[in-house]
C-alpha cells in the first residue's frame, strides 16, 4: 500500500510540473485566451530570413512577431502580417524594415516610429517599407568593382 502512495504521489508531482510548463511556454509564446496585440500589415521587396514567429522590434525591444507571410501575385512582393502589443502605438508614418543581428545573425522585423500625431489602427497597413538587404550581392558590388559609377567629366 505504501509503494502505491509514493507512486500516486509521484505521478502527481510529475503532472503538476508538465502542467506548469504548459502554462510557462503558453504565457511566454503569447498564446493566451484574450488579445494583447494587434495586427498590421506590410508588402516588401523580399523577406530573406524572416519567417512566421521572427520577432518584431522597436528600438532592439520584442514588441510582437510576424504571424503570417505570403506572395501577392499582383505585385510579386511579400504581404507581412505583424502582431504588436496594444500598448505600442505607432505613427502611421512609421517606417518597418527587415534588419539583421549581423553578418552571421539572424533577421528580425525593425519598426521605426514616425512623428505623426495619428496613430496606426488594427489592420492597417505600413507603406514606408524596406525589405533584406542581400550581404553576398553587396560582397559581389565591392569585389567586383561596380561600373555604377559615372566617368568624369572629359577636359577640354
Amino acid at each position: 500500500m505504501a509503494e502505491n502512495l509514493s507512486e500516486v504521489i509521484a505521478g502527481g508531482a510529475v503532472l503538476a510540473a508538465a502542467i506548469g510548463f504548459l502554462v510557462y511556454a503558453g504565457q511566454s509564446t503569447g498564446f493566451t485566451g484574450e488579445s494583447s496585440s494587434y495586427p498590421l500589415t506590410a508588402s516588401f521587396r523580399s523577406v530573406d530570413g524572416v519567417t512566421v514567429g521572427t520577432d518584431v522590434r522597436l528600438a532592439g525591444v520584442k514588441v510582437g512577431t510576424v504571424t503570417d507571410l505570403s506572395l501577392n501575385p499582383q505585385t510579386y512582393f511579400a504581404d507581412a502580417t505583424i502582431s504588436v502589443r496594444k500598448d505600442v502605438l505607432l505613427p502611421d508614418d512609421s517606417t518597418i524594415l527587415v534588419s539583421s543581428e549581423g553578418l552571421l545573425g539572424g533577421s528580425f522585423i525593425e519598426l521605426q516610429p514616425g512623428g505623426s500625431l495619428d496613430n496606426l489602427s488594427p489592420g492597417d497597413e505600413i507603406e514606408d517599407t524596406q525589405g533584406a538587404v542581400s550581404v553576398i550581392s553587396l560582397l559581389m558590388k565591392f569585389v567586383g568593382g561596380s561600373s555604377d559609377a559615372e566617368d568624369p567629366a572629359p577636359v577640354e
